[in-house]
C-alpha cells in the first residue's frame, strides 16, 4: 500500500492503486469514516462501502481500465487537514461495454493526517461535460 506522506500523494498512489486493481490498496487511501461521491452521484461512507462500491467494477466492465491523474492544487486548512483538487482521466479497455473510450473527471478531496500519514476523509467525483448537451468533454 503506497503510504500519502503528503496530501500531493494523494492523486498518485489513487491511480496506483486504480491501476493495479488493487482494493486492498484503494481501501487504505481512506479514512475509516471516510464518505466517497463517484461521478454518478452515488453516495457511500466508510472503507467497505468505498470497496465495495469499486470492487464489483474492477472485476468487470473497468478490469483493464487506467487512471492517469494530475494534481490541480492543495490547500492547508490547518495543521493536518487540506483540500485538493486533481484531474483525473479514465481509460476504459475492451471489458466495458462501450469499447475503449476516455473520460475525465474534476476530482476533489478532503485529506487528515493522523500518525504522520493522510488519509481521504472525503471525496468526491465529477465528470467534466457540456452544460449545453451534456456530452462528456475531454479537457486539452
Amino acid at each position: 500500500m503506497t503510504k500519502m506522506k503528503r496530501p500531493e500523494d494523494a492523486p498518485g498512489a489513487f491511480e496506483a492503486a486504480w491501476n493495479a486493481h488493487d482494493m486492498a490498496a484503494f481501501g487504505g487511501l481512506f479514512d475509516e469514516d471516510a464518505t466517497f461521491v463517484n461521478r454518478f452521484g452515488h453516495y457511500v461512507q466508510g472503507i467497505d462501502e468505498i470497496v465495495a462500491l469499486h470492487a464489483p467494477i474492477h472485476e468487470t466492465i473497468y478490469r483493464d481500465s487506467t487512471l492517469e491523474n494530475e494534481l490541480i492544487d492543495v490547500a492547508h486548512l490547518a495543521d493536518g487537514a487540506a483540500v485538493i483538487h486533481f484531474w483525473s482521466r479514465l481509460a476504459a479497455g475492451a471489458a466495458h461495454p462501450a469499447g475503449p473510450h476516455e473520460v475525465d473527471t474534476l476530482i476533489l478531496a478532503v485529506l487528515t493526517r493522523r500518525n504522520e500519514i493522510w488519509r481521504i476523509r472525503a471525496l468526491e467525483n465529477v465528470t467534466i461535460t457540456n452544460p449545453r448537451t451534456g456530452e462528456p468533454v475531454l479537457r486539452s
